[in-house]
């Protein structure tokens, strides 16, 4: 299922460790290019290995399954599904997408209304990225958005920070005939 290819680093605010695909990280210092003054990426996970997707489609299925006691395996995947993507289409396990948000000047991170990471459950729906959130949340989120879809990356519409380029979804969303990128192990360059 998975080849291994050379995974790059590029110089932007990232968390140690995250790793993403050459064309990913060029789009996303072009994204950077059109943010405003004082106003950065933080990116906070890009590659992810099979073992950690299939640890958090586990993880987040076991709260659902207590939100949702009577549900069956399928409903439970349906439910699942619209949050962590299965395996076989994730786009973090193709080194495609990123999971990030904007910081001021002083690395602070600016309010997007709600944290990275947060379910819908968490959030009360929040976390998508056309929710009811405040001004200052949706100013930020449009700043975002026009940088990287500038950028030519999309958005998954339930993590207002998940933004991927070449994956499925993304050949999906701009009528690409396919996916540049199918799932990998990283392989940090020497």
């Amino acid at each position: 299922m998975c080849g291994t290819t050379v995974i790059y680093w590029c110089p932007l605010a990232f968390e140690p460790g995250v790793l993403v695909r050459s064309g990913l990280a060029e789009r996303l210092i072009e994204a950077r290019a059109a943010l405003l003054c004082g106003v950065d990426f933080k990116v906070i996970e890009g590659h992810r290995s099979l073992a950690a997707q299939r640890a958090i489609i586990e993880e987040y299925t076991g709260g659902l399954r207590a939100l949702h006691p009577s549900a069956d395996a399928v409903e439970l995947e349906r439910l699942s599904s619209r949050f962590v993507a299965p395996v076989a289409v994730a786009p973090h396990v193709a080194s495609a997408a990123v999971d990030l948000t904007l910081v001021g000047a002083d690395g602070a991170e600016l309010w997007m209304g709600t944290a990275v990471d947060a379910t819908p459950e968490q959030s009360n729906g929040a976390c998508w990225f056309g929710a009811d959130v405040d001004a200052e949340a949706r100013r930020n989120r449009t700043v975002l958005a026009e940088a990287l879809g500038s950028a030519g990356l999309v958005n998954y519409p339930t993590e207002w920070w998940h933004w991927s380029y070449g994956d499925r979804y993304w050949a999906l969303l701009t009528g690409a005939e396919h996916a540049l990128y199918a799932p990998v192990e990283a392989v940090v360059p020497a």
